[in-house]
C-alpha cells in the first residue's frame, strides 16, 4: 500500500504513522504542498494522511484548495483518509461544513473521551496532545468519535474509511520535543490548559497513543 502524507509544518511530522507504515510493510511518501506545491494524484494514493498546519482551511491559498480537490477525489473513490487537526478540518470543509474558532484554544496534554464504539479496542478515555484554536463542524453523515472537556468536536468517523481527529495521537517523544521547542510561544498564549513547553515535554507520551493510532489506521486501511 502506498501511503501519501501531506505535511504542512516542519515540526509536525507523521510520528507513529511512519512506524505503522513500516510495521505493515507499506510505502510512505511525504509531500510538502505549502513549500513545493506538489501533491500526489488520487491514482497513486492508496491511503491519504493530511497532517496539522499553522494555516486554516479558510485561507485563500492555492495549495489549501488543491488539497481539497484531492480529498474530494479520495472520497469519491472510497479510499481511506486520516486527517489530523488541519487535516480533519480540510475533510469537513471538502464536504461543505464550516471551519470556525473553537470554544477554547487547547494547547497541551488533555483527555479525550470516546463517543462511539464502532472501532473496537479503543479505551473510553485517553490523553492526547492538543495544538489548535479552530475546529470543524462534524459532518451530519459522520459519527462523533471523540470529545474533550473544552471542545466537543474532537473527531469523527465517516463511513468505514475516513477518520478526522482534531487532536494528536501521532507524536512520539522526539516529535513532542520538536513541536514544543519550536512552537512553544503558542503554548504560552493558552489560558486554559496552562502548560509550559517544558511541562508538555516532561509529560511524556502515553503508551496507549501509538496503539490507538495503529488501531485507527488498521480500521480504515482494511
Amino acid at each position: 500500500m502506498r501511503v501519501n502524507v501531506l505535511q504542512h509544518a516542519p515540526n509536525e511530522g507523521p510520528g507513529s504513522i511512519q512506524a505503522w507504515c513500516h510495521a505493515r510493510d507499506n510505502e510512505m511518501f511525504v509531500y510538502h504542498p505549502g513549500n513545493f506545491g506538489i501533491l500526489p494524484t488520487v491514482d497513486e494514493t492508496d491511503l491519504l494522511v493530511v497532517l496539522g498546519s499553522p494555516n486554516s482551511p479558510n485561507d485563500d491559498l492555492d495549495w489549501v484548495k488543491n488539497e481539497r480537490v484531492l480529498i474530494r477525489q479520495m472520497l469519491d473513490q472510497h479510499k481511506p483518509i486520516l486527517g489530523i487537526c488541519f487535516g480533519s478540518q480540510q475533510i469537513a470543509k471538502t464536504l461543505g461544513y464550516k471551519v470556525l474558532d473553537a470554544p477554547a484554544k487547547e494547547v497541551g496534554w488533555a483527555p479525550v473521551y470516546l463517543q462511539d464504539q464502532t472501532i473496537t479496542g479503543i479505551p473510553d478515555k485517553l490523553t492526547a496532545l492538543h495544538w489548535h484554536e479552530q475546529m470543524s463542524e462534524i459532518p451530519t453523515e459522520a459519527k462523533l468519535l471523540f470529545s474533550s472537556d473544552l471542545v466537543k468536536n474532537q473527531g469523527f468517523l465517516l463511513g468505514d474509511n475516513v477518520i478526522g481527529l482534531q487532536f494528536h495521537f501521532e507524536p512520539q517523544i522526539d516529535n513532542v520535543r520538536e513541536i514544543a521547542i519550536n512552537d512553544g510561544a503558542y503554548a504560552l498564549e493558552n489560558k486554559y490548559l496552562h502548560q509550559t513547553p517544558t511541562e508538555i515535554i516532561n509529560h511524556g507520551v502515553p503508551e496507549k497513543n501509538k496503539d490507538v493510532m495503529f488501531t485507527l489506521l488498521d480500521f480504515i486501511a482494511k
